[in-house]
This record gives C-alpha cells, sequence and structure tokens, in this order.
C-alpha cells in the first residue's frame, strides 16, 4: 500500500464527491476529509493528517482552488487537479501537476494517485 493513504477531497458536487469516496475506498484509501469550498479546505489541512489531496479546480461560486494548491505545495502535501474540460485553466505555478479529468474512473483515479509516488 502507499505511503499516500489519507486522501483530502476537494469537490463541490456532492455526487462526484461521493463517487471519489468510494473509488478511494476501494482503491485501499482513507478519506482524510471533504470539503467544497476554499475556506472549508483550508481548514481541514490545518487540522493536519492529510497525505495527498485530489481536488477540483472550479469551484462553487467562482472559487477557484488555487489558495488550497499554494497551502498544500507550502506543506509539501502532494496533490491532483480535477478538471471538468479544456475550458478550465492551470495555473503557471501548479501546471507540473498530476491531472485527473472528469468524468472520472476508478481506473484514472488510481493512476493518477500512483503518479503522486
Amino acid at each position: 500500500m502507499s505511503a499516500l493513504n489519507r486522501i483530502l477531497i476537494v469537490e463541490d458536487e456532492p455526487l462526484i464527491s461521493m463517487m471519489l469516496e468510494d473509488f478511494l475506498e476501494m482503491l485501499d484509501r482513507q478519506v482524510a476529509g471533504t470539503a467544497d469550498s476554499v475556506s472549508g479546505a483550508l481548514d481541514l489541512i490545518a487540522q493536519g493528517g492529510i497525505d495527498a489531496a485530489i481536488m477540483d479546480v472550479n469551484l462553487r461560486g467562482g472559487e477557484q482552488s488555487w489558495p488550497i494548491a499554494d497551502r498544500l505545495a507550502a506543506d509539501g502535501i502532494p496533490f491532483i487537479l480535477a478538471t471538468g474540460g479544456s475550458g478550465d485553466t492551470v495555473a503557471e505555478a501548479h501546471r507540473g501537476r498530476p491531472v485527473l479529468g472528469k468524468p472520472f474512473t476508478m481506473n484514472a483515479v488510481e493512476k493518477a494517485l500512483e503518479a503522486l509516488n
């Protein structure tokens, strides 16, 4: 099993978040928490216990997840950027990060997590 076991999910669509939770469980990983906003994710990161994160680039209300990405990077926590399409642009500071395109498959999630090692 990978050392990256406790995964934070940052996703504003509840059904997608639940699907990711199911995928992580099937991949023998734990959900370290779920957040649907920048402030919620930053609160969870501050609490600790996160090995990695999967986060949607664009969140509800026009929020973008770059403050979360910046915090994770500063803390040395690897993360995957989830994107819904070609219209999503990745901030230059995070262009080298693994990207997971929607719609997700369990195989794609597994490969993206393996790319973090």
